[in-house]
């Protein structure tokens, strides 16, 4: 790949980088001219901590390629774990620019048969750690008057998938987090941003195949690789972006979409006030048009990835 010069200068931090999207993004700072912190607990896909030195690997292919960059195996899901990769950030570098909050765990399960613990781990790793490392970054930022967070965030929880109320749950979250540090850190000029992705990877690695649709699928996704994620979350870090905050992007193989928030789409209204026969009989009736299908991310994105 081409080296430039966008984010010359530049401190990146990518969390959940020894592998998959937050790998070729970790990869492409540094081909951008980035100082790198690469993040990774080197824990298997559902959180349990392994021995794996997937942070490493990454710093020594970044070096090999004339990059700079340091590995970090801290766990985000703990405060004084985010505070501690944010030091590593400022004291090897001297400034943090940007953070890539990636890292995340899967404990897929139907919403019935899902127990606490697998409910609590995935949100503590995907929607506490990007508090985490968020608030832990944000201190430096404000100390240097800039700074760019960029989170993970997923159709999952945009639009909605099955077995993946944990997951789900800590991505919408993430994007509502996204929106409130966008205003609440905008004084610092601080910008905060998300990204739903479509990648193979581990994450989706996963998927259970019992039909030809799935294989279908599968193979779709399988077509989608991580390194097109790369652009939309580097863009995101450069000056180029300053004037971009309090967005949710998507990204889709050659494909990016900016996503609808929330807002009201029809309304009703009664000057003498509403009982449960007028709700009944009109209220319901009249917004039923528009409500919202109980629809999964394929059928929302139900065309082949371009």
């Amino acid at each position: 790949m081409t080296h430039s010069t966008h984010l010359s200068g530049k401190t990146v931090l990518v969390t959940g980088a020894g592998g998959g999207i937050g790998r070729s993004i970790a990869i492409a700072a540094a081909q951008a001219g980035a100082n790198v912190v690469v993040n990774d607990l080197g824990a298997s896909l559902d959180g349990q901590r392994s021995s794996s030195s997937a942070a490493g690997a990454v710093v020594t292919e970044i070096e090999a390629a004339g990059g700079t960059a340091v590995a970090n195996g801290d766990n985000v899901a703990e405060q004084d774990g985010a505070k501690s990769m944010v030091a590593q950030a400022r004291d090897t570098f001297g400034h943090l620019d940007a953070v890539i909050n990636n890292a995340g765990i899967l404990r897929d399960s139907f919403f019935h048969k899902m127990t606490f613990e697998d409910f609590d781990a995935v949100v503590k790793v995907h929607l506490y750690g990007t508090f985490n490392v968020s608030q832990a970054a944000s201190v430096v930022m404000r100390e240097q008057g800039s700074g760019s967070l960029i989170h993970m965030t997923s159709t999952s929880g945009l639009i909605g998938n099955l077995a993946q109320a944990n997951y789900s749950a800590a991505k919408l979250g993430i994007a509502a987090l996204s929106k409130s540090i966008a205003l609440d850190l905008a004084r610092w000029n601080i910008r905060s941003n998300c990204i739903a992705p479509f990648a193979w990877s581990r994450m989706t690695s996963n998927i259970k195949v019992d039909s030809l649709e799935q294989q279908e699928r599968v193979d779709r996704l399988k077509e989608m690789v991580p390194e097109k994620i790369a652009p939309m979350a580097l863009h995101l870090a450069s000056d180029a972006a300053a004037d971009i905050t309090g967005q949710i992007f998507a990204v889709r193989n050659n494909e990016i979409f900016l996503m609808s928030q929330p807002r009201p789409i029809k309304s009703v209204h009664r000057s003498e006030g509403w009982d449960l026969d007028s709700m009944k009989d009109h209220a319901m009736p009249a917004l039923k048009s528009s409500f919202v299908p109980l629809d999964v991310s394929a059928d929302v994105f139900c065309w082949n990835p371009i």
